[in-house]
């Protein structure tokens, strides 16, 4: 059974064997098509525990032994909201924990003399029809670029918000929380500090970069 560290909105996971994943995650060395792995793996137990509580409906199943052994169905409907590009290293869990979805992809670009974002891609529907929203941002950093999704989707009739990461920093999540107290943010890892140019620490650099290579300029 894995446990979650709960502070107010905020659940990071506690479990050994995620922690070394995390180790895996952070080290230099590591190529990219195993951090994209690792980024996976560790999706899917975040996803997993932020999903504890989903809401399901009874039914039935015919099972090889008997027909209609009692079962539950997860019918709800979910929105799943990459932030690109780094985001994609996390929502093909979410779609796999989830199997009643849409994908609505969200496009920022930091700005780094400003370091706040630019959004260059809104994939997101004008009526979210009340629909529990999950985001997956892998760096919780600042908190600016979920902020600004958060500003996007809060005009659109979006339900409860979910955000998936992989690694957040305690100044990121004031900042979030502070805005936007309802929602809830799981992570598997919390360092609590920021460089002077927004980057976690210790962190493990940039995620996009290290998911699908530095881009070409």
């Amino acid at each position: 059974m894995t446990y979650c560290v709960d502070v107010a909105s905020t659940y990071f996971i506690d479990h050994p064997l995620v922690a070394d994943k995390i180790r895996q995650l952070r080290d230099e060395k590591t190529s990219n098509a195993d951090f994209l792995r690792l980024a996976g793996e560790i999706a899917r137990f975040v996803a997993y525990e932020a999903f504890r509580d989903a809401k399901v409906s009874a039914t039935t199943v015919d099972t090889p032994v008997v027909k209609g052994a009692p079962a539950v169905k997860a019918d709800t409907q979910y929105v799943i909201i990459p932030i690109l590009r780094a985001g994609l290293g996390m929502s093909p869990a979410a779609q796999e924990i989830l199997p009643v979805h849409r994908v609505c992809l969200m496009g920022l670009r930091r700005n780094e003399e400003t370091l706040l974002p630019d959004v260059y891609l809104d994939g997101v529907p004008e009526d979210l029809e009340g629909s529990p929203i999950v985001i997956c941002d892998p760096m919780l950093a600042t908190g600016g670029s979920l902020v600004c999704v958060l500003d996007i989707i809060a005009k659109r009739n979006p339900g409860p918000v979910t955000v998936l990461c992989l690694l957040a920093a305690q100044p990121g999540i004031d900042y979030v929380l502070s805005k936007y107290p309802d929602i809830k943010i799981f992570g598997a890892a919390l360092d609590a500090k920021l460089t002077d140019v927004g980057y976690i620490t210790p962190g493990l650099g940039d995620a996009g970069d290290r998911l699908f290579g530095a881009p070409v300029r």
